[in-house]
C-alpha cells in the first residue's frame, strides 16, 4: 500500500468532517483524527506484505530463467557413412566378337551374363572395388522397337514406389547412328539408379542399368553412383555398331 492509499483515507475523512460534523464518531465512538490514526498501522503491514510479494515474485523469475538458460539441448548427429577412395578415370576399348563396342574403365571387368534367361550378347561390366554391376542386354530388331521401348519403360517405373523422382536425358548421336535415353532414379531405397537404352532405330537395341550387390542405401553410395555414373555415360558416348 502507498502514500497514495494514505492520502485517499484523509480525503475521505475530511469530506465528512466538511459537512459540518465536527467531532464526527464512527461506531465505536472514535473522532475522524482518531480513525484515521487507527488505520495507518493496519496501511503500513499491507504496503510490507505488498513489498514482499513483489521482491519473491522477482526473484522466483530469476530463477525460471537462470533454470532455463542452464538446460543442454540435445541435437542429434548426423549419419556418418565410411570414406571412400575413387581410383583415377581411366579407360580402355572393349572390342570383341560383340555387334558392339565401346570403352570402359580400367578398374572393371568383363563377365559373361549367367543368368539362365541370358541371351547372346548380353554381359555384365563389374566394379569390384564398390560391389556394383553394369548389366547389358542386346536385341535383334525385326520390326519390334516399340516393344523393347515398352519394355525398357516398364523397367523403369518398377522403381518407382522405391524412387523419390525419375528424370531422363535424350541422347544422340546420328554420326554413328546411336540414339537413346538415359534414366537417372532418385531415392535412398531404389534398386538401380541409373538406367539407359541404345538404338539405332532399325537393327540394334542395348539396355543398361546399374545395380549393387549391397542392401539399397543411396545417401551413403552417392559418391559412388556419381562416379559410376560418369563411367557409364563414357561409355554411351564412345559407343558404336559393329558389322557382323
Amino acid at each position: 500500500m502507498s502514500k497514495l492509499f494514505v492520502q485517499d483515507i484523509k480525503r475521505d475523512f475530511t469530506i465528512q468532517s466538511s459537512k459540518g460534523n465536527k467531532g464526527y464518531r464512527g461506531s465505536r465512538g472514535k473522532t475522524d483524527q482518531q480513525a484515521l490514526i487507527s488505520h495507518i498501522p493496519s496501511i503500513s503491514r499491507c504496503s510490507e506484505i505488498y513489498f514482499m510479494s513483489s521482491i519473491m515474485l522477482k526473484i522466483s523469475a530469476i530463477l525460471i530463467l537462470l533454470a532455463f538458460s542452464c538446460t543442454n539441448e540435445y541435437y542429434p548427429k548426423p549419419t556418418g557413412y565410411y570414406r571412400i577412395d575413387l581410383p583415377e578415370k581411366k579407360y580402355m576399348v572393349f572390342d570383341s566378337a560383340f555387334p558392339y563396342t565401346f570403352e570402359i574403365p580400367v578398374y572393371s571387368e568383363v563377365t559373361p551374363d549367367t543368368d539362365p534367361m541370358a541371351e547372346k550378347y548380353w554381359i555384365n561390366i563389374e566394379f569390384p572395388q564398390f560391389k556394383g554391376k553394369l548389366h547389358l542386354s542386346y536385341k535383334k530388331i525385326n520390326g519390334n522397337l516399340n516393344d523393347y521401348l515398352e519394355d525398357t519403360r516398364t523397367m523403369v517405373m518398377k522403381h518407382i514406389p522405391k524412387a523419390s523422382a525419375i528424370e531422363n536425358t535424350v541422347y544422340e548421336n546420328p554420326e554413328k547412328k546411336v540414339y537413346g535415353l538415359t534414366y537417372t532414379i532418385s531415392g535412398t531405397a531404389a534398386a538401380s539408379p541409373y538406367q539407359f537404352y541404345l538404338t539405332d532405330s532399325t537393327k540394334n537395341f542395348v539396355r543398361g542399368a546399374l545395380y549393387f550387390n549391397t542392401t539399397p542405401n543411396n545417401d551413403s553410395l552417392a559418391p559412388v553412383i556419381e562416379f559410376l555414373k560418369e563411367d557409364v555415360n563414357h561409355l554411351i558416348e564412345t559407343f558404336e555398331w559393329k558389322r557382323m
